[in-house]
Parts: C-alpha cells; sequence; structure tokens
C-alpha cells in the first residue's frame, strides 16, 4: 500500500506541478486560449494564487517525506489539493462544465486517498 501511495502521489505531484508552473508563468489570455474558460471568472491575481497553491502542494507531497523533514506536510497537501478541487468541481457546475467535473472528481478522489492513508494506517 505503500509504494501505491508513492506513485499516486508522485503523479498527484506531476499534474498540480505543471498546472501550477502554467497558471504562474501564463498570462490570463493564454491560459483561457489552452481551454481553461474558467480563469474568466477570476482576477489574474486569483488564478496565480491558485498556480501558486497547486505548485506548493505539488512540492508539499514530495519533498518533506523524502527528506524526513516534516513528513506531516505530505497529507497537508494532500488535504489542500482536495479542497481546492472541491473548489473547483464547483467552479465547473456553475459554469455547467461537466468535462472538467469529472477530471476533478478523479483527482479528488486521487489527494482523499493519499490523505486518508497519510494521517490514517500508512503515516510516515
Amino acid at each position: 500500500m505503500n509504494i501505491a501511495l508513492w506513485i499516486v502521489a508522485s503523479l498527484l505531484a506531476a499534474v498540480f506541478g505543471l498546472a501550477g508552473i502554467f497558471k504562474l508563468s501564463s498570462k490570463k489570455d493564454a491560459l483561457k486560449s489552452k481551454g481553461l474558460d474558467w480563469v474568466d471568472d477570476f482576477s489574474a491575481n486569483t488564478v496565480k494564487l491558485i498556480g501558486g497553491l497547486e505548485l506548493a502542494a505539488a512540492i508539499g507531497l514530495i519533498l518533506p517525506p523524502l527528506t524526513k523533514i516534516a513528513p506531516i506536510l505530505a497529507p497537508l497537501a494532500a488535504l489542500g489539493l482536495a479542497l481546492i478541487m472541491v473548489g473547483a468541481i464547483i467552479t465547473h457546475a456553475r459554469r455547467k462544465e461537466p468535462q472538467g467535473i469529472a477530471v476533478n472528481v478523479v483527482l479528488l478522489l486521487l489527494a482523499a486517498f493519499v490523505v486518508w492513508g497519510r494521517f490514517g494506517p500508512y503515516s510516515f
């Protein structure tokens, strides 16, 4: 189970790390042209904040357990990603974008799995 948790955490870190970097390094117009129409609902600073939180969580999923420095940050990072996904689901539901909801539900479930495992029976 520990291996499965590492795989899922690594997958989440890769997805959210890339997404966070993309949001931090791109302007709203560029994000929208890549299919992220939801950025119209938020200010540029809020989009950057979301990107920063995603990148921080991606780092928090992997770096603390690897270095054995404050490994409690890993499940907290996963919890943060789960909360971001709840917000994303609400945003996509409000915009009537079911395909976005489906992706966010999968990511939410993966993050919840890491939260369960790392706070529960397979903590560091």
